[in-house]
């Protein structure tokens, strides 16, 4: 597999490896402080993420979170999983890129180049400790400010006044500890608002305030830190652990099997996963043969729109589906995230919450299956049922229970 160099807008992206379907930035440590550092200096808007095995198997789990990633300018591997696995897909020389050694480094040429940094989440009394020893280790950091956040969601107004204080603050960098996948999705919405670089770095705020320590080097580097905060946090990571690295692991083990061996795999990826989005939808039963014609003349008219802009334009079908096919689907080509047909439905913006209710009431009362449901009111088609069975390898067996229900809101 070689590395993604992608061009956007006449820029070229930064290259990436793809673990588990998620683009993890191909750069060794050094390198990627050094660019944050250049965004920063120029105080641009960028988002960064600093990825681990529990933030990959969220994305495979959640298609909103996979785009949140898909969208990140950078995206750090922090875990020696995901060092190992780059490794071994072709980045012979990627190192790690912790949270903990992106705010040591940064600090460090933000001191020299005169960026101001702005420290948002946590507690007050974990940001008291954190300043005391910035000051002591980085005397000439500027601390534009550091903001405390409640674990509720900020009101709007809230949320306005913070990001005013932010850019009035002329900070370059913005650390984000408020958790995965929190941070990540706060970072995501205010892109484009807070004129500096985000970067999620999770429990780092603690870690470096004294309140819990860090794993020794030689742990770190031989993989064991998840162990090392497991003992030290027990009722808080033995369930997140517990549920993803085992599938990390299998996934990991079937990306590479796909990737070295493509030949001798059992594992397959559908073809019309990467086919043009007309083909798509028309495949899954959404648009029809006279309709794909009726948009691509359209689109002779109007070049510069796309198929999927000139489809929604027309009122065939609705931005939540077309954002769905176009960007969340291709991701999922490779992970086939395990979850249930209404929930996919759902995200695809097929079926409403009221319809899948329904269905749901129907279901349990006529002991049918959701998919007999589905056909006999009318609102699906025996191709899209099929076409999402064949994608993701759905159990017709399988049934919607209320806790996937939940999970769809």
């Amino acid at each position: 597999m070689t590395i993604n160099l992608e061009f956007t807008q006449g820029q070229r992206k930064l290259p990436t490896k793809r673990i588990i379907s998620s683009p993890i930035t191909s750069l060794c440590l050094k390198q990627q402080v050094k660019t944050m550092l250049r965004w920063a200096y120029k105080r641009e808007s960028k988002a960064v993420c600093v990825a681990n095995v529990h933030m990959l198997m969220e994305a495979y789990w959640n298609p909103d979170f996979a785009t949140v990633l898909e969208k990140a300018d950078l995206v750090t591997p922090d875990g020696m999983p995901l060092v190992w696995m780059m490794r071994i897909l072709g980045a012979s020389g990627q190192d790690r890129v912790a949270g903990m050694d992106l705010l040591n480094g940064l600090c460090a040429l933000a001191q020299d180049r005169g960026v101001s940094s702005y420290f948002v989440g946590s507690h007050r009394e974990i940001l008291k400790r954190m300043r005391i020893r910035l000051e002591r280790e980085f005397p000439l950091l500027k601390i534009a400010g550091m903001e405390p956040l409640p674990f509720r969601d900020l009101t709007e107004s809230e949320d306005r006044a913070l990001v005013s204080k932010i850019n009035a603050s002329g900070a370059g960098l913005v650390f984000v500890a408020l958790g995965c996948p929190k941070q990540e999705n706060w970072i995501a919405k205010h892109k484009g608002e807070i004129k500096a670089v985000m970067i999620g770095v999770g429990a780092v705020f603690p870690v470096y305030a004294g309140i819990h320590k860090r794993a020794p080097r030689w742990l770190r580097e031989s993989g064991g830190e998840w162990l090392y905060r497991l003992m030290q946090e027990p009722k808080r990571l033995w369930s997140r652990y517990r549920k993803t690295i085992p599938p990390f692991m299998y996934l990991a083990l079937k990306q590479l099997i796909v990737e070295k061996y493509p030949r001798h795999s059992q594992f397959s990826v559908p073809i019309y996963s990467t086919a043009p989005l007309a083909q798509v939808l028309q495949r899954a039963g959404l648009i029809s043969a006279s309709q794909v014609e009726e948009v691509l003349q359209a689109q002779v008219q109007e070049p510069e729109l796309g198929f999927g802009a000139l489809v929604i334009q027309k009122g065939l079908l609705s931005p939540k589906t077309i954002t769905f096919f176009a960007e969340k689907l291709p991701n999922l080509a490779r992970a086939k995230p395990k979850n249930s047909l209404p929930q996919y439905l759902s995200w695809a913006g097929i079926l409403s919450d009221s319809q899948i209710s329904q269905i749901l009431f129907q279901q349990n009362k006529n002991g049918l299956q959701f998919e007999e449901v589905a056909l006999q009111e009318g609102w699906l088609k025996q191709e899209t049922i099929d076409f999402f069975r064949e994608y993701f390898d759905l159990s017709l067996a399988r049934r919607f229970n209320h806790e996937e229900k939940l999970q769809i809101r």
